[in-house]
């Protein structure tokens, strides 16, 4: 299951063109041009604070873009273009966009009130319509499919931290997106409760899941990706495949980051 077939065959699943982003004084994007081809796994490194967490929440329009453009799967993403203008398209049609775009965030965002297969249900049936039989049996698939069947149950609190990161994967595959976006899924996890979180990724990746990724994992990177951005400053410093960066990296800038996190 590669999530939902894309309406333009041959165009990238996104793409970026010069986009800017800025909080009040702080410029946080300074003119990002990147291409996701469908069917890749895009990974994102680079330091704190470098703009990589504020481009992804871009990409579904969490954050609106200051200047450029963004397209998800050939499609404007948030905007209207008119002539050479672009217009704020309602929420309303920004939100049947982002049914497309699963998104997995550092924490994990679970409702605490409700099961993990209440979680994994909750949005076919309120943004789809689906009907709650229907829905808690796909969820209990879904749970299964991340390894936790046994706990559709639990509340978030009786769940480990990387349990519920993979519930919040198995919601986010609900609603049967195109492209899942990670913003750094395993970085508020215990060591030792990473892999069982990365595994389920490389999964979605041999499945042919569309995927960008805000990491730290150099290995799964390395492993997984199929193509690797360096961001520092809000722009894009390095791109490549991830064994050409991580092993062969160009900049100074790039090679004094890798230097400290492998």
């Amino acid at each position: 299951m590669a999530g939902n077939l894309s309406k333009n065959p041959g165009a990238p699943m996104v793409k970026a063109e010069d986009v800017h982003k800025s909080f009040g004084h702080l410029q946080v994007l300074k003119g990002i041009d990147l291409e996701v081809r469908p069917r890749e796994v895009f990974c994102l490194i680079g330091p704190s604070g470098s703009g990589k967490s504020t481009f992804l929440r871009c990409i579904n329009h969490l954050e609106k873009i200051n200047a450029g453009r963004l397209w998800v799967d050939g499609e404007l993403v948030g905007y209207r273009q008119k002539g050479d203008k672009l217009y704020e398209m309602k929420d309303s049609e920004i939100a049947v966009q982002r049914r497309d775009i699963g998104m997995v965030f550092q924490r994990f965002n679970l409702f605490p009130h409700m099961t993990a297969v209440e979680n994994v249900m909750e949005a076919p049936v309120r943004v789809k319509g689906q009907g709650k039989a229907e829905a808690r049996e796909r969820a209990q698939q879904l749970l299964e499919r991340v390894g936790l069947g046994d706990k559709a149950g639990s509340y978030p609190s009786q769940l480990s931290g990387g349990q519920q990161q993979r519930v919040a994967i198995a919601r986010a595959l609900a609603m049967e997106p195109k492209l899942m976006l990670f913003d750094e899924p395993t970085s508020a996890l215990d060591p030792e409760l990473v892999g069982d979180v990365l595994d389920v990724m490389r999964q979605l990746a041999e499945e042919g899941m569309t995927m960008v990724v805000v990491t730290h994992e150099m290995g799964f990177a390395r492993e997984v990706g199929d193509a690797l951005v360096f961001m520092d400053g809000g722009v894009v410093v390095e791109s490549g495949h991830p064994r050409d960066v991580l092993t062969d990296p160009q900049h100074e800038r790039t090679k004094a980051f890798l230097s400290k996190v492998l």
